[in-house]
């Protein structure tokens, strides 16, 4: 595949899907670094800073993104993106204050 072949592909991609396609990477991304992946050697791949960083992107793209992509699109989105959240509340030996935990800043407390 040539790189103009590339280019007219990404062209013909509604803005709708490569969102949705990025957000659900830094998704399953942040849930494999808190441990939540299929493989057996899931509890050693945590790693909890790595996770804060995904998930505190995967919260600005989704609530950036949400008013542009609609409900249909965002809500789902907005859940999973609050179950990596809670997820990380569990895992983290050290609690973070409400409002402070990772994507907090751009959704809220999640509680």
């Amino acid at each position: 595949m040539q790189d103009d072949d590339l280019t007219r592909d990404i062209a013909e991609v509604p803005a709708v899907e490569l969102i949705n396609t990025v957000a659900i990477h830094l998704l399953s991304a942040a849930a494999v670094k808190l441990g939540l992946g299929d493989g057996p050697d899931s509890a050693t791949e945590v790693d909890l800073d790595e996770a804060r960083k995904l998930i505190n992107a995967l919260a600005g793209l989704v609530t950036a993104a949400a008013p542009e992509i609609g409900g249909i699109h965002a809500t789902p989105l907005r859940d999973g993106l609050r179950s990596v959240q809670l997820a990380f509340r569990e895992a983290s030996t050290i609690a973070d204050a409400p409002g402070k935990g990772p994507g907090e800043r751009f959704t809220g407390p999640v509680t």
